[in-house]
């Protein structure tokens, strides 16, 4: 068992309660029957994020919809283990999905992880995302300086000169100043 799935595994076991449907979808390799959870009706939460989280690690599709889901879960940690299973799934239609919940101001406090994971797949849609987030996020006393630090530091990672202007306007800001010089060092030209 992998880190990741050994740690979501003992923080899922707690909230299940133990129960034997828990320890049976730990266990079973059977892919059809962890699909079915995501559909089935009265499912628990904590059964649909095990179930998404070990198919999308299988790069199984049919857990797409509830990992994106999950990815925009009030809970961090949800948030955090789907962005990890949506990384390994695969799927083209991530890196969209990922970036419209990223930019969505109504859900802005959940979009750490979508930044997270809009650096890590390196996608066409990455760049414009972060940056339209970023500058969203460059005004007096924005709430939101976790998500801000993250397209800063995504946006150096990705290297791409058209986020020069928004970054040099980060500088301007101290709780981003240094990620921000730090991230135009990186860039190119």
């Amino acid at each position: 068992m992998d880190e990741e799935l050994r740690a979501l595994t003992e923080r899922l076991r707690r909230e299940s309660g133990g129960v034997p449907e828990f320890e049976r979808l730990v266990a079973t390799a059977d892919a059809d029957g962890l699909a079915a959870v995501l559909t089935a009706a009265g499912q628990p939460l904590w059964a649909r994020e095990l179930a998404a989280f070990r198919l999308g690690s299988g790069r199984d599709r049919r857990a797409f919809e509830t990992l994106v889901l999950l990815l925009n879960h009030r809970d961090p940690a949800r948030c955090a283990s789907a962005a990890r299973a949506l990384a390994r799934l695969g799927d083209p239609r991530t890196a969209r999905a990922a970036a419209a919940l990223a930019t969505n101001e109504l859900r802005v406090a959940y979009a750490l992880h979508p930044v997270r994971l809009l650096t890590e797949l390196r996608a066409p849609e990455a760049v414009p995302a972060l940056i339209t987030t970023l500058r969203r996020r460059l005004t007096p006393q924005d709430p939101y300086g976790k998500v801000a630090l993250a397209c800063v530091e995504g946006l150096g990672a990705l290297g791409d000169r058209r986020a020069r202007p928004v970054l040099t306007d980060a500088a301007g800001y101290p709780r981003l100043a240094a990620a921000a010089e730090a991230a135009l060092a990186r860039l190119p030209g």
